[in-house]
């Protein structure tokens, strides 16, 4: 059977460098499902609501991540007669060092794209709501100087980083299950880029572009 972008469906995007990956987040309202789907199960009707979509509209989107593998089917729930599906996001496409060495551009882009974008509407979202407001609450900004051995160093860094927060959720979850009603447990959004800065005042300076066309940086990156 073939889907609505010219290929074999019911086959899961694996990679980012699969090509149906750019199409199937270059709609906005598919970033947004996703987003949605990471947090809930729900269905088209649901979804609609929150969106502010049609439900046509919002189906659509719907069928199109479902056949790509990237929202699987969670629960089927009769209403009023009808048959409702319930989605759940799916496994994320992988990301390795490879991958995205290998990946085209308009997949990086669209890859890049579709995580700001999350990334954007969450802070905003929760800044409105008061998420910043806690004391402990971080937001911080830093720009350095750094050689190919500082972005190997810088890396590493990041990714210990990655895998303490980790932890953290880990023993978390690991205090709430022995005492259940002793805290309130809410959640945290934690976003972590490290990237080539280009300047908001100009051209960067002639020592960096000559760095940046000897080797470029490696990245490790993951869409969310």
């Amino acid at each position: 059977m073939i889907d609505c972008f010219g290929t074999m469906a019911h086959q899961p995007i694996t990679n980012i460098d699969d090509p149906r990956y750019v199409k199937a987040i270059s709609h906005p309202l598919r970033v947004r499902i996703l987003a949605m789907l990471q947090e809930r199960t729900a269905s088209p009707s649901q979804l609609s609501e929150w969106l502010g979509a049609t439900l046509g509209t919002t189906a659509y989107h719907v069928r199109a991540l479902h056949k790509l593998g990237l929202i699987e089917l969670a629960d089927e729930t009769r209403v009023r007669g009808a048959i409702e599906h319930h989605y759940r996001a799916g496994v994320r496409p992988l990301v390795t060092e490879d991958a995205w060495a290998q990946a085209p551009p308009i997949a990086k882009q669209a890859a890049i794209g579709s995580s700001l974008q999350m990334i954007d509407e969450y802070a905003r979202k929760s800044a409105a709501e008061g998420g910043f407001d806690r004391a402990e609450a971080v937001l911080s900004r830093t720009t350095v100087e750094i050689d190919e051995k500082g972005w190997d160093a810088l890396t590493k860094a990041s990714m210990k980083f990655i895998e303490q927060v980790e932890k953290i959720e880990k023993a978390s979850k690991e205090r709430q299950e022995k005492r259940p009603h002793d805290e309130p447990v809410g959640n945290a959004a934690v976003v972590l880029m490290a990237f080539e800065a280009a300047r908001l005042s100009g051209q960067q300076p002639e020592h960096n572009r000559k760095r940046s066309a000897r080797r470029p940086p490696k990245r490790h990156t993951s869409t969310t």
